[in-house]
């Protein structure tokens, strides 16, 4: 118990490990520290949970140097990922956006990838989605999946349908690019979930958007 409680510790220790943002110059947990926290700890209980009572403490430190390595390793993949997305898409227009420790939001506003009321990729855009490809070929091991949004304007039926068209728009560009299609889904969502009021034209503008959100596998 006492190996236990010294190994959750422990783990708890590397979560809590602080980086500097390169971004925006704030301190923040790194996403590997908080990987390998999380990982030892789960594997720590696992490992003393399967273990005979006499092995306990030694399944617990197995566990958690097993759970550590593979959260760290999410956490170090995406953190890479993430970098190079930022790096290869600035100025662009997309936005670059963390969610949790294994999921990357790339936000792609409508006015550089669409015409208004249209599902065919502006030719300007083409370059934009090629880093994109530079990267996601190199991080072969991380799923995708392309959103499609639309403002409030017109029938919920129409939004529904063209943000699905929009979506599969660029999931098709990406494989005609060579990334692996079992790799890629697409799916359209309308007018739901919108980021700006779509009360304004600069809100309806905002909620034009296709966002193309990468998870790390391992």
């Amino acid at each position: 118990m006492k190996k236990l409680t010294t190994v959750i510790m422990l783990g708890l220790l590397a979560s809590g490990c602080q980086t500097m943002d390169p971004y925006t110059g704030e301190s923040k947990t790194s996403n590997t520290a908080t990987g390998t926290g999380i990982g030892a700890v789960a594997g720590a209980v696992l490992g003393a949970a399967v273990s005979s009572k006499k092995d306990r403490g030694r399944g617990a430190l197995t566990g958690a140097l097993v759970g550590g390595a593979v959260g760290g390793g999410i956490g170090h993949y995406m953190d890479n990922q993430e970098a190079q997305l930022r790096q290869e898409l600035e100025a662009t227009g997309v936005r670059v956006q963390r969610v949790g420790e294994d999921a990357i939001r790339l936000i792609m506003p409508g006015n550089i990838t669409f015409q208004l009321d249209s599902d065919q990729l502006q030719p300007q855009f083409y370059p934009t989605l090629d880093s994109v490809v530079k990267v996601l070929t190199k991080y072969d091991r991380s799923l995708i999946d392309v959103a499609g949004y639309t403002d409030s304007s017109g029938s919920f039926e129409y939004n529904q349908q063209l943000s699905e068209r929009r979506a599969y728009s660029v999931a098709d560009y990406l494989v005609g690019q060579g990334l692996l299609a079992t790799r890629i889904s697409s799916h359209g969502f309308g007018e739901r979930y919108p980021i700006a009021d779509n009360g304004s034209a600069a809100g309806r503008a905002a909620n034009r958007r296709v966002e193309i959100n990468i998870r790390g596998q391992i």
